[in-house]
């Protein structure tokens, strides 16, 4: 198995170790009210005036018992019993046995800045920043403290987990100025209660805070052993792919005439999706006041169909009179006319349908549960989707049928062709789980299912998680069979509420959204960033995020509505993309800051490729979450120029051992993929000043300079970029070898302008083999094009002679 993430140690890990001075006993400590972190001069107060309730407990695995509590691999399990002296589980006792415990957990009085995560609405979380405890938000999935007296980067991740049948998250007190924070575990049911929540979360410690995140995670996952980590996950195939997805070409009209019209747009104009995404809208659903056995009539638009229910389990009838064989006959007439598509995915909820599963329609024994929300949920953003859902309910199948609801769905679909599901609407199991168990032991049961049914029908992998954007999620459905999910809340082409500005702003909050999540969802999944449209007003913008997110690349756009142009920036001909090799997160320097709305902060996201990285800047300022109203929405007088600095040390070169040396580098150079300027920086150098508009972005590909040996007596220095008619330019780069006599030789896929650093001029180079004409120009910037290869993949063999 290739795992996306390496799972050996890396540099910034080993860094991490300088903290193992400090006794696993004394590094965190509880005393005298006191939640404090460090020893001595470098100890810091995290929260005070703590009660005698809350309990501090060590993470400590037995690994010398057979009867050890973890079934996770023993790798991880040594790993994380050695970062165990940076973390300990923080919790508390309940006077008494409840289906839902409060506890505070003392003062955040600040200043100490915090990156956080919550959720605004029940299946969609975002960051916020702050600096004491009256600013956390409802609802909040994990809390990154600074912690600068610990040394440069300090920091603490408190993380609510699952301890048996409940969940647990974080809010601020009722009385905003007293600063408190709160710890509330729940589990959704009154029959399901508990008063020994010692173990609901869990705090580490460390210099690096990736790394910090990691090894919580890696806790977390060594001691539930409910989830696995991405990096024991194989990534899919479609990551490294282009795709289309229906939704907003069609809404819930989508049909096949106009799904194979999408697919022949793109292969005609040369960038053929690998993947299709068909979106809501081919199920066979009907509302409750429709006949049993027909369609419901007139969805069309998003919400029609949100108290509709399945009533079985193969496709419409739009689709069904798709000549004899219906669904099965048209992925196969699909696949037979455009040979380059490698996967058809469809939508479903994970009920089945947004309402479930129609009573009496189906083998299964469905029920209409009344939706209850959670008073946890009391903070979050109006939505028109539960609205919707509470009014009709949802036809829920019971935990114990779970099983046969994916069964009867995914072998129909599997025998079809279709290859994966995209399945949304994820936390509707929290509203119907009083009378089973709860909201953990519901959730666990559909998980457990889902993943079988993927597992069985699917490869393993073929699915994308949506509508997921909630800590148990993470923690029960993260299985080995999800490995890719999404990070952002739905890309919307304009603001819903009417705001005429939203069609910008909003794509900068939706940017902002996926970063910030990545931290967190990242450990557990390959983050997908969503799909947009290529004729929207920001679609350059959305392009640049996605070209170097390291997750799937896809759009939505409608029959014509096509920019090619910027498609072929992003995509190859084959339909494969430059992936990065890890996932795209916030830069250092970003992450106690607010991108959307502090009016000067640029949202700076750092990502690795093969033979170097790359920075990309974004303006993302003008909307946000407003905690007053309990809405994200437009800040008029934010959304303006600002400007910001980018440097060598914004990558972060040792996340990954393969890239760790390029850190060492003396001197970079550095291609801004806007302005199309080549610069030799070092990491001694004044950092590149970047001033950005509205809603504009640049990107910043970093090559470490390699010193030329075996030629001559000049130094000569040579930097590859790559090529750089794409956006993700550094990833076209497949392999740079030095030869002993003056050679350095490329491989680029592509078609276009490669661009080098050289500070000397080529005696000649060599495009596969035949003598290119090439430009040297200011500033050492080499320019030589390539055609696309077809035979080789796309890949060219270019040769530079000194």
């Amino acid at each position: 198995m290739a795992p996306p993430n390496e799972s050996k140690a890396t540099e910034a890990e080993i860094a991490a170790e300088a903290m193992a001075d400090t006794p696993p006993s004394t590094f965190f400590s509880l005393q005298n009210g006191n939640l404090t972190v460090g020893h001595g001069g470098k100890a810091a107060v995290l929260l005070s005036d703590l009660p005698e309730n809350v309990t501090l407990s060590p993470f400590e695995l037995d690994l010398s018992s057979s009867e050890s509590s973890s079934e996770a691999p023993e790798q991880l399990v040594k790993r994380a019993t050695a970062a165990a002296h940076r973390g300990a589980f923080l919790g508390f006792t309940a006077p008494e046995p409840t289906d839902r415990a409060t506890c505070r957990l003392g003062r955040l009085r600040g200043p100490r800045r915090f990156l956080s995560v919550f959720r605004f609405k029940t299946w969609w979380s975002t960051m916020w920043a702050g600096e004491r405890g009256r600013d956390l938000q409802p609802e909040t999935q994990w809390v990154l403290l600074d912690a600068p007296e610990l040394g440069p980067s300090g920091c603490v991740l408190l993380l609510p987990l699952i301890q048996n049948n409940f969940r647990s998250a974080i809010f601020p007190s009722i009385d905003k100025e007293d600063g408190g924070v709160i710890l509330c575990a729940e589990s959704g049911s009154p029959s399901v209660t508990a008063a020994d929540f010692r173990r609901i979360a869990y705090v580490h410690a460390g210099h690096d805070p990736y790394t910090v995140m990691r090894e919580a995670f890696l806790a977390a996952r060594v001691h539930l052993g409910t989830f696995m980590l991405a990096e024991e996950k194989t990534l899919p195939a479609m990551a490294r792919r282009f795709g289309w997805c229906t939704w907003d070409a069609f809404y819930l009209t989508v049909d096949p005439a106009g799904v194979w019209r999408g697919v022949s747009e793109l292969a005609e104009a040369g960038v053929p999706p690998r993947f299709v995404i068909i979106d809501d809208g081919w199920q066979s659903v009907n509302r409750d006041e429709d006949p049993p056995g027909r369609d419901a009539p007139g969805l069309v638009l998003g919400g029609d169909q949100m108290t509709a229910r399945l009533y079985r389990f193969d496709e419409c009838e739009r689709f069904r009179r798709y000549r004899e064989g219906g669904l099965k006959a048209f992925v196969k007439d699909m696949k037979r006319r455009f040979p380059d598509l490698d996967d058809v995915y469809v939508w479903q909820a994970l009920c089945g349908a947004w309402g479930g599963v129609r009573p009496g329609a189906t083998r299964l024994d469905a029920r209409v549960v009344p939706a209850r929300l959670s008073p946890s949920l009391a903070g979050t953003m109006s939505d028109l989707a539960v609205d919707r859902i509470v009014e009709g309910g949802i036809g829920l199948v019971p935990p114990g049928q779970a099983g046969g609801l994916y069964e009867a769905s995914h072998s129909y679909l599997a025998g079809a062709g279709v290859t994966g599901v995209k399945v949304d609407v994820a936390h509707a199991l929290e509203y119907v789980c009083s009378a089973h168990g709860g909201r953990v032991a519901l959730a666990r049961a559909y998980y457990a299912a889902l993943s079988g049914s993927i597992s069985a029908h699917f490869c393993g992998s073929g699915i994308i998680a949506s509508m997921q954007q909630c800590n148990d999620f993470f923690f029960l459905g993260a299985s080995r069979e999800v490995a890719m999910a999404r990070v952002g809340d739905d890309f919307w082409f304009d603001d819903p509420d009417g705001d005429p500005m939203g069609v910008y702003w909003l794509q900068g909050a939706h940017a902002v959204n996926c970063a910030y999540n990545s931290l967190w969802m990242g450990q557990c999944v390959r983050p997908d960033w969503d799909m947009f449209m290529s004729d929207h007003a920001c679609a350059a913008f959305h392009a640049a995020t996605r070209a170097i997110c390291g997750g799937p690349v896809y759009v939505s756009d409608s029959l014509g509505g096509h920019d090619f142009k910027l498609l072929r920036r992003l995509a190859f001909q084959d339909g494969t993309v430059p992936l990065c090799l890890h996932y795209a997160l916030p830069t250092r320097d970003c992450l106690f800051k607010n991108p959307l709305f502090d009016q000067h902060t640029a949202l700076k996201i750092w990502n690795l490729n093969k033979f170097g990285g790359v920075i990309g800047a974004f303006n993302c300022q003008g909307a946000g979450w407003d905690p007053a109203e309990h809405r994200v929405r437009g800040y008029p007088h934010c959304y303006k120029l600002i400007s910001g600095e980018v440097r060598p040390a914004d990558v972060e070169w040792g996340q990954r051992e393969d890239t760790s040396a390029m850190a060492n580098a003396t001197e970079y150079a550095v291609f801004r993929s806007q302005s199309e300027d080549l610069l030799l920086v070092t990491p001694q150098s004044d950092p590149i000043r970047v001033t950005l508009q509205p809603s504009s972005f640049e990107l910043f590909t970093f090559a470490p300079v390699t010193r030329i040996t075996g030629v001559g007596s000049d130094e000569k220095k040579f930097a590859p970029i790559g090529l750089v008619d794409m956006m993700n330019c550094g990833g076209t780069i497949v392999d740079v070898e030095y030869g002993d006599s003056g050679e350095v030789r490329m491989k680029v896929k592509g078609e276009g302008r490669v661009v080098a650093y050289s500070n000397v001029r080529p005696k000649r180079i060599l495009v596969d083999g035949c003598e290119a004409t090439f430009e040297l120009g200011n500033g050492g910037k080499l320019v030589v094009g390539v055609s696309w290869k077809k035979e080789n993949d796309g890949v060219s063999d270019v040769v530079f002679c000194y």
